[in-house]
């Protein structure tokens, strides 16, 4: 863009004619650079009068934000009708454009939480990361799977659920270990009373809603009755039933009497660097903490605890009765009305409700929460600035063109030369980017041949023009020199020799005496001498195993997925045609497994015959694997 274009959006906002047409009511706003990419994405109950104070040169800022606002040439306003609509257009708009100077959580991970399947007679729990709208009961979040894995191993040893899939519960004929070891009631094989069952339902239920001390003193009555009955082997289990309890509630910090289950959010900021934190508290006790960095943001605190609120509940996760936070959100009551509708759905419930306490028990929380952010931001930067201090290293050790700050790395898996396929994993500062990996089925190569598999994949990749953008600082393949010349090759072909820098990376070979990976860069007969410079090989090493890791997992899940399909052929009576109606309704052989007989014999073209023999072929592959 030349520089008249430049000068004449500059002077978009020295135009009063500009500033006096932007309308006033409820609406979303899109500033814009000087290419015409938005940048940043707000909404306001006044249009006219946010605008005003971004451009209003009366108005002292920040450096930073001031930096930030000069990157503004140009904008555009959306009215609506309510401010309900500004909220939930802004919000849609931030998902679509991803505006670089928004609130956007990197950590977009749904919450583990439990689910108990009341519709079924004999409720298991199962770890889930999506609620839905159904009669199960959940609870949750967790802080981490490890936290989610370590409550449900500690009810397992506790409490006599069963533990076997509904599949399995419908097909199992004799109890398995489980039962064997007294840790299940195997009402998938034995006369387990529905009630008795229920009672254990209960007693769980009162452990994950936080009611454990109620648990233990009800336990506790149990003990005491089972022996003034005589019933010393139960008394016994009910004691370490209680013992293992309390161990539980020692490590559980209460921090309410009331009991309520709240999370609190606090912001930390730092130049550049935000920090939001979150605690969650159920039934008045800690069980967990989780935070979320965020990169450069136009947003004041308040509302980056509003887009928290948004983007972090809006994606199915548990959203408790209070929401405690250290700056109100502006749109607090519209986030409230917002978040009781995730919740209730058209059910009439309690409304959610967000608090700013200044003092009492909700205060000393949010305080506890502002620490949080305030420790975790400070271990964010020191972490950022341990992996730029990383990146710099290995730009000055491989003599690369620019900082490697996004790194691309590919590598090949197959059988014999069959279902061969590849897989790109991606490091972006240091650290893996899982939205931005990438697999690949090999789709024109018949035979067993590495390089043209990696010959087939990098053209895929790069070779899209602009819609392969963006490029990686440093393009990394698994195999050494054999592999880096067919990169180099490809980047040639495609236009793209010297757009950015690549590198082979292969193993060592102990027959010749090496004791350490070699990395290879274009022009060098030998591999780079890293002297004492170890743990920049061993993060390149990371990188290429986390590629290897990646393209070993798909491969074995496309070849699960061929030998499972493969697995309907041998069912009696199952041709093309019906083989490809059940994968048109099922959607996959493994809901084809475990599909009702009678449903799948309803279907268009199917018979009972057919799907007996279906189920029974798939239920004999299902237990020889």
């Amino acid at each position: 863009m030349d520089t008249q274009s430049q000068e004449r959006k500059k002077s978009v906002f020295e135009d009063p004619d500009r500033m006096s047409r932007i309308p006033r009511g409820p609406g979303v706003y899109l500033m814009k650079d000087v290419s015409g990419e938005i940048i940043y994405v707000g909404k306001a109950r006044n249009i006219k009068k946010r605008m005003a104070s971004y451009f209003s040169p009366r108005l002292s800022r920040d450096p930073k934000t001031a930096a930030l606002i000069r990157k503004i040439h140009d904008f555009e306003t959306l009215l609506t009708e309510t401010e309900k609509e500004a909220l939930i257009l802004e919000s849609s708009l931030i998902k679509r454009h991803r505006p670089r100077y928004n609130v956007t959580l990197k950590d977009d991970k749904r919450y583990p939480v439990l689910r108990l399947d009341m519709d079924h007679p004999y409720p298991d729990l199962r770890i889930v990361r999506k609620i839905k709208n159904d009669r199960a009961v959940y609870f949750g979040p967790f802080s981490s799977s490890g936290a989610v894995r370590q409550t449900l191993r500690l009810i397992n040893r506790t409490f006599k659920l069963r533990k076997c899939g509904a599949s399995a519960f419908k097909n199992r004929s004799r109890p398995c270990l489980h039962h064997q070891m007294d840790a299940c009631l195997a009402p998938c094989c034995l006369d387990v009373k529905e009630e008795d069952y229920r009672e254990i339902i209960a007693d769980v239920t009162l452990f994950l809603r936080g009611k454990t001390p109620a648990l233990i003193r009800k336990i506790h009555r149990e003990m005491f009755a089972a022996s003034d009955a005589l019933e010393f082997e139960r008394a016994a289990a009910l004691r370490d039933k209680k013992i293992a309890l309390e161990k539980t509630l020692e490590r559980q910090v209460s921090v309410t009497v009331d009991l309520v289950d709240r999370d609190v959010i606090a912001v930390a900021r730092e130049n550049e660097f935000s920090m939001i934190a979150a605690l969650f508290v159920r039934g008045g006790r800690v069980i967990g903490s989780r935070s979320f960095p965020v990169s450069q943001t136009l947003a004041s605190d308040p509302e980056i605890t509003g887009a928290f609120i948004r983007q972090h509940y809006e994606k199915n996760a548990f959203i408790p009765e209070e929401i405690l936070t250290e700056f109100g959100p502006e749109d607090k009551a519209l986030l409230e009305e917002r978040l009781s509708e995730l919740k209730n759905g058209n059910r009439r419930k309690k409304k959610i409700r967000i608090r700013t306490p200044r003092r009492g028990e909700r205060a000393s929380l949010v305080k506890m929460a502002a620490k949080n952010a305030e420790k975790d931001l400070k271990d964010h930067i020191a972490s950022l600035m341990s992996d730029r201090d990383l990146m710099s290293r290995l730009k000055r050790t491989l003599k690369l063109k620019s900082l490697p700050a996004r790194i691309e790395c590919f590598d090949n898996s197959n059988m014999s030369g069959k279902e061969a396929v590849s897989a790109m994993a991606v490091f972006v500062d240091g650290k893996p980017d899982k939205s931005r990996y990438r697999k690949y089925k090999i789709k024109n190569v018949t035979e067993h041949d590495d390089y043209a598999y990696m010959a087939e994949v990098l053209k895929r990749r790069y070779g899209k023009g602009e819609k392969s953008k963006p490029y990686p600082n440093l393009l990394l393949v698994d195999g050494g020199k054999g592999q880096l010349g067919v990169a180099l090759a490809i980047l040639r072909d495609l236009g793209l020799d010297g757009a950015f820098d690549a590198a082979g990376i292969a193993k060592k070979d102990p027959a010749k005496g090496e004791v350490r990976d070699k990395i290879y860069r274009p022009g060098r007969a030998n591999p780079v001498q890293f002297g004492g410079a170890g743990d920049l090989l061993l993060f390149l090493q990371r990188v290429r195993d986390e590629a290897h890791r990646f393209v070993i997992a798909f491969h074995r899940k496309q070849r699960g997925k061929n030998s499972m399909r493969s697995a309907l052929d041998d069912a009696t009576g199952i041709g093309e045609k019906r083989k490809a109606a059940l994968m048109r309704y099922y959607k996959s052989v493994k809901n084809i497994r475990d599909a009702d007989e009678k449903e799948m014999a309803a279907l268009p073209g199917m018979n009972m015959p057919a799907a007996r023999a279906v189920k029974e072929t798939l239920g004999k592959y299902s237990r020889l694997k």
